[in-house]
């Protein structure tokens, strides 16, 4: 049996483990090895480049909002690349009782917009007087609790839109922890948060303050995945088509079992999806659940001649309630240009989800058909589709849901206990690009301190934009 040696072995080349090895090339001396068992690194991003058209098959961008996030644009050169959308110039809309309802992005324009009654405006103000909600709430249960019924449709569609889920099945403590956090300590989301601004005021101004932007790229996310890949070595810091059988501790640290050969390390990272790295733990220590659910979300691309016209903005999602075909669609040739042939238009339909698993089996014409039928009675698209496809990922989406704070204990208690494991990757902290950059970034300088990574001690109230 083939030994071999390295400071960090890293499972997983997704964004997480991109980013972890970006961060760990810059300590000297420092060997490392990451190890992908599909043929390509990357994980769920996914460009899409066919006859003029550029479409994305998994996330479509990242806010620039996040210092790991601009860091990493810096360092790579991928600053002097991107593209970008500002969320103030680009609006997003709700669909609601079979048309499309324009979303302002600030909480005063909100206030101020039709969007509900004024009674219903008038209940929004009774979180300051609603006791939390004890247990584990479910997303729904917890909007309604504190803010009224009214606004249910509007959260359905924002979670519909980041984890294509059920916001009767994702828990609030899941998603949005720094707000439930708010909630526990001041008996108010909206009275923690005004105290929360409050303490920001005396610390000085806000360097983000106003809308972030959706950052791209000419080409697409793929050259995010790329940018980071080209640091590294082939065979020597980096092997895709190259499953893991199994993890075990060893004298020096772990050992990574493959094929026909062992490699030990002090330092093992697990930059993978809960339930895969959830397979590799499980024989190490018993996790409260075996594996999370998973959400599965289907691109549909659609290039339209210049006969066909879309609304200004980024696209609309659309609530359950609803019963519509798609999702939502992003109008992609709004947001970034350079993605159509010239005097075309690309909007991507998105259907599946969490609600919705029976859609993916459908074949990919009578998925076509029917998107282009369900967005024709929300927008103007005569003629045919000049472009049309479906993008099948290979992976789900984490769902949130009942269990998962329990579970998310748990993985930051076996990393205070295991020297030398770190687990992060898609689903751990969210789901966001920015959250898992974060998060490796946090990893990387633990292993370059020589110290454990316990898990996001203090969780952060994540603004809401649709």
């Amino acid at each position: 049996m083939k030994t071999t040696t390295k400071d960090t072995i890293i499972i997983g080349a997704g964004l997480s483990g991109l980013s972890v090895a970006w961060k760990l090339k810059q300590i000297p001396d420092h060997s490392i090895l990451l190890l992908e068992k599909s043929e390509h690194s990357g994980g769920a991003i996914s460009s899409h480049a066919e006859d003029g058209y550029l479409a994305e098959g998994g996330p479509h961008g990242f806010l620039d909002n996040c210092d790991e996030s601009q860091q990493l644009l810096k360092e790579t050169g991928l600053d002097k690349e991107m593209l970008k959308a500002p969320l103030a110039k680009f609006v997003r809309y709700v669909c609601m009782h079979g048309k499309l309802q324009l979303i302002p992005q600030s909480p005063a324009k909100i206030l101020k917009a039709p969007l509900i009654s004024p009674l219903e405006k008038i209940r929004v103000a009774g979180d300051l007087f609603k006791k939390p909600l004890t247990g584990e709430p479910t997303v729904s249960e917890w909007v309604e609790h504190r803010f009224g019924k009214a606004l249910l449709p509007y959260v359905d569609a924002v979670f519909t839109g980041t984890y294509a889920g059920d916001f009767e099945r994702l828990v609030i403590d899941g998603v949005m922890p720094g707000v439930r956090k708010i909630e526990k300590e001041h008996g108010s989301v909206i009275r923690g948060l005004f105290k929360k601004k409050k303490e920001n005021a005396k610390k000085g101004p806000d360097k983000k303050k106003g809308l972030p932007a959706m950052t791209s790229f000419p080409t697409g996310m793929g050259r995010l995945a790329e940018r980071l890949r080209e640091n590294l070595k082939d065979a020597e810091e980096i092997r895709c088509d190259c499953p893991v059988n199994a993890i075990s501790r060893s004298e020096e640290g772990w050992q990574v079992e493959l094929d026909g050969e062992i490699i030990s390390a002090r330092n093992l990272v697990l930059a993978l999806p809960v339930n895969p790295a959830l397979s590799l733990l499980s024989p190490i220590a018993t996790p409260p659940q075996q594996t999370i659910p998973e959400a599965r979300i289907l691109t549909i691309p659609l290039g339209f001649d210049k006969s066909a016209t879309l609304p200004p903005g980024f696209g609309y999602l659309s609530p359950e309630r609803e019963k519509r075909f798609c999702l939502g669609a992003l109008f992609s040739s709004n947001m970034f240009p350079g993605r159509t042939p010239k005097d075309h238009i690309l909007l991507e339909a998105l259907v599946g989800g969490r609600r919705h698993p029976e859609r993916l089996d459908l074949d990919d014409d009578t998925l076509i058909r029917e998107s282009v039928n369900d967005l024709r009675q929300l927008l103007d698209l005569p003629g045919e589709p000049t472009f049309a496809k479906v993008l099948r990922p290979k992976g789900g989406i984490p769902q949130l849901e009942a269990g998962y704070p329990a579970l998310l204990q748990w993985r930051n208690d076996l990393m205070r206990h295991e020297k030398g494991l770190y687990v992060t990757g898609f689903g751990w902290e969210g789901i966001g690009l920015n959250e898992m950059i974060k998060t490796a970034f946090r990893v990387a300088d633990a292993i370059k301190q020589g110290e454990q990574d316990a898990g996001e001690q203090d969780a952060e109230v994540k603004k809401v934009y649709f």
